[in-house]
């Protein structure tokens, strides 16, 4: 029982480290002990307070503070938790959210891109100028090209199946969207009047279509 409960004092908190072989009851009584001895110490001060050496649930954490304060004069401020699990958790959805705001807030490319050429970006991207056959533009976000797309363009490189291609002039080689390709025919149809286009992803493949009032509501950023 002498080293059930250590409390350690760092700049900001307290680390308090538990025996994780005693009943819980006990436990608590220690720390009652532990902090009333150490209670002039403390004083009054603002603290984080953070726990090792065992698992303890919200309620046992809440009983915990409980004792603190009843022997105490300490206001604990926050828990923190060390949960390296739930921290790559935490980390994997901001990531996912900084990404989403990427998207929605790109970046400009200005000039033409020849044969060979191959450009890349981990957030959506505007294009001024041609994207001509045998380069290729690749977007982990949306892709819009004020010109011509006659090479290869490839949206949603994250695997973001919301993710579109839009094209003043839309004739490209390839077009592919998160994990779905779409090539041009073999023997492509009459040259149509130059006009603007969007192609997108749904249910599993990819459309173009005009862009008109209708397409341009249904575009998911």
């Amino acid at each position: 029982m002498k080293h059930a409960v250590i409390i350690k004092g760092t700049t900001y908190g307290i680390v308090v480290v538990l025996d994780p072989g005693i009943p819980f009851e006990e436990l608590k009584t220690e720390i009652g002990t532990k902090f009333k001895e150490s209670s002039r110490f403390f004083g009054n001060a603002q603290m984080a307070l953070s726990f090792e050496g065992r698992p303890l649930t919200i309620e046992q954490q809440a009983e915990i503070l409980d004792v603190i304060t009843e022997n105490t004069d300490l206001s604990i401020v926050c828990i923190i938790e060390d949960n390296p699990e739930r921290d790559e958790r935490l980390k994997k959805t901001i990531d996912e959210k900084l990404m989403e705001l990427n998207h929605a807030t790109g970046q400009f490319y200005k000039g033409n891109l020849r044969s060979g050429q191959v450009l890349e970006t981990e957030t959506s991207i505007i294009v001024i100028g041609d994207v001509n056959p045998g380069a290729s533009i690749v977007s982990k976000g949306n892709i819009v090209i004020l010109g011509s797309l006659k090479g290869t363009a490839f949206a949603g490189a994250s695997g973001n199946e919301n993710a579109f291609v839009l094209a003043l002039d839309m004739a490209p080689v390839q077009i592919r969207i998160a994990d779905t390709i779409a090539r041009a025919p073999d023997k492509p149809a009459k040259e149509d009047a130059k006009e603007a286009k969007v192609a997108f992803l749904e249910d599993g493949n990819i459309y173009i279509e005009p862009l008109g009032r209708k397409a341009i509501n249904d575009l998911r950023l």
